[in-house]
């Protein structure tokens, strides 16, 4: 098995919104510091696909129309993605990427779209109330400051289950009221933080260790 890093960016085509697809290079940057090289696949539409080929999974943000398109794709990868999130290895996703992994989001005009029903939140668009501008909150690595600009609201349904990613001193984050933003789950974090996320040293560097962690573990079990 090669020593190779290995990170899936899901959909990178049509998911990487507001500079999201830095989030990769910073990754990779940082990995190669460490004396890895990384190989970026993108995994895109048809593609075939299982999580436990690779260390790592991103999923950026997209626009509404792309978000259609990759919602019908997506359902496919359901249980691989399930499985690697539920064996605590690490994952990032951005916005809409965010969003696809809970329950549902509702749409303006009510109709509801089924995500992937993996973690238990879901996401309600409130088109008259966008939020966006500049962000900063408290994380367990420290304060990290970015930009978000998006209409969906994200709600927990099982508080006991899910964490915040951290806790807002400017921006919206999830929603108006619970003063939260994005979302931990074992090794998986989510996140409305555009700019990109991992511009903050002091996360990108947690992300990276974990990462190489993951893929430790991996290679430990292949000898």
């Amino acid at each position: 098995m090669s020593d190779t890093i290995k990170i899936a960016y899901l959909y990178e085509d049509l998911m990487n919104t507001y500079g999201d697809s830095g989030d990769v290079k910073i990754l990779s940057f940082l990995l190669k510091e460490q004396g890895y090289d990384t190989q970026v696949d993108n995994v895109s539409l048809d593609d075939e696909f299982n999580a436990f080929d690779y260390d790592f999974l991103f999923f950026g943000g997209g626009q509404d129309f792309e978000q259609t398109v990759v919602a019908k794709d997506l359902i496919r990868h359901r249980e691989t993605i399930k499985d690697y999130i539920e064996a605590g290895k690490p994952m990032l996703c951005i916005c809409g990427g965010y969003q696809f992994l809970g329950k549902y989001y509702q749409t303006v005009g009510g109709e509801t779209i089924k995500c992937l029903n993996i973690l238990p939140f879901h996401t309600v668009f409130k088109a008259d109330s966008r939020m966006i501008g500049d962000t900063e909150y408290e994380t367990e690595w420290g304060t990290v400051r970015a930009f978000e600009n998006h209409s969906g609201r994200t709600y927990f349904d099982d508080k006991n289950k899910l964490k915040p990613l951290g806790k807002m001193i400017e921006g919206y984050g999830n929603n108006p009221e619970d003063k939260a933003e994005g979302m931990r789950y074992k090794n998986t974090i989510g996140s409305y933080s555009h700019g990109p996320i991992l511009k903050n040293e002091n996360i990108a560097r947690a992300i990276a260790q974990e990462i190489i962690k993951s893929h430790q573990e991996k290679m430990s079990k292949s000898k």
